[in-house]
């Protein structure tokens, strides 16, 4: 072996993994495609959140509050990411014991015990990633959920009180919601709760805690009374589109591997997604006399949000048939709930992303159905599927609304959750920050 090291010029050290994957074959390792469509997926991600979600978001505001709804989408993504590194990957994959039906624990807290060389597991037998690839794109998930919620406060919450909350409910809604969902052990998980991408963690969570803070928080100064049109819709068109492009990592990704079941997640983003702009241009061209942008753009996000539950289990057509319905009960949702109800969701998260998680994740249990295309599961009963993902949706509501009410009513009671009708008015950019977005 001396001999051997010594005529390939290289160094014992550099040789150890090879040797020793010789000395025990069965030992999987990661597949260099495999680990590189991760990698290309969790930029995708990021590119989701920022810019895509910043630009959406800041495009659909009005200008004095731009600048505003910018810093607060990424400082959301930089706190979360870190958050994430201390303790978050360890508490939503980690094995908690007595507790593992609902949190992980610590013992990977700073990543710990993580090395270039660990590997986490994929979801077929023996197939690998590096851990670190898992653990970052899992943190893009995480970072993009808090920062969805940004949608139902925007133009009147305090910044340092967003970013309060955000740390808080990262740890006590995110992370059990999603142990319990994805990781082994995890109470949904046992349960055979189905959401390939997030559309209970990720979509209904963050739909439900936007909703609560809007009700808490209350009206925008003069909604109801004044115009507050958006400001810019061809940068909130950029800001869908980016979203769009990103979810292909968001969907396609999670399947872990570069292999049939990313094609089909990958196909069905496009397809459901346009399914569903073209219902909620239809459907308000029909209510409404003219078709907008603004419902195109609503509507493909809306199908973006149904599809992400479902994505690698439903086939093609049932995509379709999803995004369209999805994209008709949004609609609705922004429109007839929001003003029955009479709320000021700012920039409807609810209604896009709770209502269209809701539809996602129970059209799931009927469309994975191998008799309407789907790919199936062990055991599928549609009844007792749908049931389940019935229980997935309600436990996600009451856990997220009830941890988002204590939160924003612990934090309105100590620092105060909104800025001053004097702000307001102003305009966040100025008032917070200290900018402006346009000079003129």
């Amino acid at each position: 072996m001396k001999r051997l090291i010594s005529t390939l010029g290289l160094s014992a050290p550099l040789l150890m993994p090879v040797l020793a994957l010789a000395q025990n074959p069965a030992v999987p390792m990661p597949d260099k495609g495999d680990t590189t469509w991760m990698m290309l997926s969790t930029l995708l991600v990021v590119l989701m959140i920022v810019p895509g979600v910043a630009l959406f978001y800041g495009g659909l505001v009005r200008a004095k509050n731009m600048l505003s709804v910018l810093t607060q989408v990424m400082a959301i993504f930089c706190l979360i990411a870190l958050l994430w590194a201390a303790y978050g990957y360890s508490l939503a994959f980690g094995d908690g014991g007595a507790l593992n039906w609902a949190i992980g624990d610590l013992s990977k807290a700073f990543l710990a015990g993580i090395t270039p060389d660990s590997t986490a597991a994929t979801f077929t037998d023996g197939v690998v990633i590096p851990e670190f690839t898992f653990v970052a794109f899992q943190l893009t998930f995480a970072a993009i959920t808090v920062a969805l919620i940004v949608g139902g406060l925007a133009e009147r919450v305090k910044f340092s009180a967003l970013l309060v909350f955000s740390a808080l409910w990262f740890t006590f809604s995110y992370l059990p919601v999603a142990h319990m969902v994805w990781a082994t052990g995890g109470h949904l998980f046992a349960a055979g709760d189905l959401d390939f991408a997030g559309g209970t963690v990720v979509h209904i969570n963050a739909g439900v805690a936007a909703l609560v803070g809007a009700i808490v928080l209350g009206r925008r100064v003069g909604y109801g009374r004044d115009a507050m049109p958006p400001h810019n819709l061809p940068m909130t068109m950029v800001g869908v589109s980016l979203l769009w492009v990103g979810w292909f990592g968001f969907n396609a990704g999670s399947n872990l591997e570069a292999t049939g079941g990313a094609a089909l997640a990958f196909l069905n983003t496009i397809l459901a997604t346009a399914a569903a702009g073209l219902a909620w241009m239809f459907a308000e061209w029909m209510l409404r006399g003219k078709p907008s942008m603004l419902g195109l753009a609503s509507g493909v996000v809306s199908g973006l949000v149904a599809i992400t539950p479902a994505a690698g289990l439903v086939g093609p057509m049932g995509g379709i048939v999803l995004g369209a319905v999805t994209g008709v009960v949004c609609l609705w949702g922004v429109s007839g709930l929001k003003k029955a109800l009479g709320y000021d969701d700012s920039l409807d998260v609810f209604g896009i992303h709770g209502i269209g998680g809701i539809i996602g994740a129970i059209g799931t249990g009927v469309f994975v159905s191998p008799a309407l295309g789907g790919v199936g599961v062990d055991g599928y009963s549609m009844a007792s599927q749908v049931v389940t993902q019935v229980t997935g949706v309600g436990i996600t509501l009451l856990w997220s609304g009830s941890v988002s009410l204590v939160l924003f009513k612990l934090i309105d009671m100590t620092m105060g959750l909104r800025v001053s009708e004097e702000q307001e008015r102003e305009g966040l950019d100025t008032a917070s920050h200290g900018e402006r977005a346009y000079s003129t």
